[in-house]
């Protein structure tokens, strides 16, 4: 039967959306989804639940202080949120203003740095900025952290360290890779003591993973998003599948860079590449055994990832089970392990 949107839908109560992180990073809960199977914890449970040969596959992107308040030179406000930056000085943004400029047309913003609207696709636009010399390291003197649009606040001081990873080392996103905010340096060095293997990828995350899915679900069309994968982490999949370790995607960006990456048969090219995968039930998995992942919201692809990865069924029990159990939800929330489900299909 063909997907409908009304399969990835579910009631959530808005207090459980996470406006504010735990107070420390292993203090939230983790749902192991076991088969059908439910089971309650925490996340330092997490360390018991791998076994020495497994293998953890984390994203190292680092968030951009992407969101930039500027105005038009008739004195019209604008807000900015950085989708992909392109160059030194050029990127594909958002904007949010009573009148969009066109073409040619220029926003100001601070230290008397001028963005220049080159071009535009749909509700994106490319600006070339004049002033900033390097923009990423513009950004993080000038910009503002991008916190996602369901938690209604604005960023703080708390939010530049904890809406990032303690590992996180190249910049890029626009929206942090929220399972790894789970992770303190204990519970890494905790593992690598167990004999749980440690590697990344690099997927910058882009605004468009909150972009809702309307109408025909094969229709959609994800936006592009840039990833790399280290020779290193390449074979370390290629080691750990060998002795029969499972390979863990800590996030659906994870998965995505893995599975982007693999061939038919799983082996994992390194490389740099561009991924538009979209992930729904009935899609294969090639390389990726288990998954770590936050509460998504309704209707997203993410959460067609997740039903895709362990069973549409599963993943609505689950799913109430969290509602009914008080999980937080969405990216400062909690966490979910799931396994694999048996299933084939094609890539959409």
């Amino acid at each position: 039967m063909p997907l409908r949107l009304d399969d990835f839908d579910y009631a959530l109560p808005p207090e459980l959306i996470a406006q504010t992180p735990a107070a420390r990073r292993g203090d939230s809960r983790l749902l192991h989804v076991q088969g059908d199977a439910l089971v309650d914890g925490v996340f330092a449970d997490l360390a018991g639940l791998l076994v020495p040969g497994d293998l953890m596959v984390f994203n190292d992107t680092r968030v951009l202080r992407a969101r930039l308040l500027g105005k038009r030179p008739t004195g019209g406000r604008v807000e900015l949120l950085i989708e992909r930056i392109t160059g030194l000085d050029e990127a594909w943004v958002q904007l949010r203003a009573s009148h969009r400029p066109r073409p040619g047309g220029t926003i100001e913003l601070d230290q008397g740095v001028t963005a220049t609207v080159l071009a535009r696709d749909d509700r994106f636009f490319q600006l070339r900025f004049a002033g900033t010399a390097d923009l990423p390291a513009w950004l993080e003197s000038h910009g503002q952290v991008p916190l996602p649009p369901y938690i209604a606040r604005a960023a703080g001081t708390l939010d530049a360290e904890r809406y990032q990873t303690v590992y996180a080392r190249h910049p890029g996103a626009v929206a942090a890779p929220t399972a790894g905010l789970h992770f303190d340096l204990d519970l890494l060095a905790r593992l690598r003591d167990r004999g749980v293997g440690q590697a990344f990828v690099t997927l910058h995350v882009a605004s468009g993973t909150f972009q809702p899915v309307k109408g025909d679900i094969a229709s959609h069309r994800m936006h592009t998003e840039r990833y790399r994968v280290p020779r290193a982490t390449a074979d370390a999949i290629g080691r750990a599948r060998a002795s029969g370790g499972r390979v863990m995607a800590v996030g659906t960006t994870s998965l995505r860079a893995l599975e982007s990456a693999a061939s038919p048969d799983g082996t994992v090219a390194a490389g740099d590449a561009e991924t538009r995968l979209f992930i729904v039930p009935g899609y294969r998995f090639r390389v990726v055994d288990r998954l770590l992942t936050n509460f998504h919201l309704p209707r997203s692809t993410l959460l067609m990832l997740a039903g895709a990865f362990a069973g549409v069924e599963r993943i609505r029990r689950a799913y109430a089970h969290a509602v009914a159990a008080r999980y937080r939800f969405f990216s400062y929330g909690d966490a979910m392990l799931l396994d694999q489900a048996d299933g084939a299909g094609d890539v959409v």
